[in-house]
C-alpha cells in the first residue's frame, strides 16, 4: 500500500492531543538518525570528501581533505585537510585578526587537521576517485 504525502498530512492534522503528534516527532526522529547514518555509512577513515554548505563556520565551506576516525557514535570525523585547502585556510581573511587566527596553520605545515571534536559526518560530502 502506497500512501501520499498528502494523506500523512491529513493523518497528522487529524492527530487528537500532543501526546500522538509526539510520538509522531519520535519516530521522524529515528527515521531521519537512520538515514543519515545510512547515507553517511561510506564515509570512512582514508576517504577523501569535501566539506559542505551546511557547517558552520563558513570559512570551512569547500575545503577537502581526508576523513579520519569516527567518535564513538559515529556522528563526527575528524578530518585533515589536503595541501590546497590547507594553504586556503591560512590565507583566508575571515580567519580571524592578523596575529590572532582561529585556525594557527605554521607555515611549514603542509596538511591541517581541524582541531576539536570533529567534522559532523553530515557535513561532509565523499568525493569520488578520478
Amino acid at each position: 500500500m502506497t500512501v501520499t504525502m498528502n494523506e500523512v498530512l491529513e493523518f497528522i492534522g487529524q492527530l487528537p492531543d500532543a501526546i500522538q503528534i509526539s510520538k509522531l516527532q519520535e519516530a521522524s526522529a529515528r527515521r531521519l538518525r537512520a538515514i543519515d547514518k545510512e547515507a553517511s555509512a561510506g564515509l570512512v577513515a582514508g576517504r577523501r570528501a569535501r566539506i559542505n554548505d551546511s557547517l558552520r563556520p563558513a570559512l570551512l565551506r569547500g575545503l577537502t581533505g581526508t576523513v579520519q576516525e569516527r567518535n564513538r557514535t559515529g556522528s563526527r570525523a575528524g578530518f585533515l585537510l589536503d595541501e590546497e585547502s590547507t594553504r586556503i585556510l591560512r590565507r583566508d581573511p575571515r580567519n580571524g585578526e592578523p596575529g590572532r587566527p582561529k585556525y594557527r596553520i605554521p607555515e611549514d605545515t603542509k596538511r591541517f587537521r581541524i582541531p576539536g571534536s570533529g567534522i559532523p559526518v553530515s557535513c561532509l560530502d565523499e568525493i569520488e576517485d578520478d
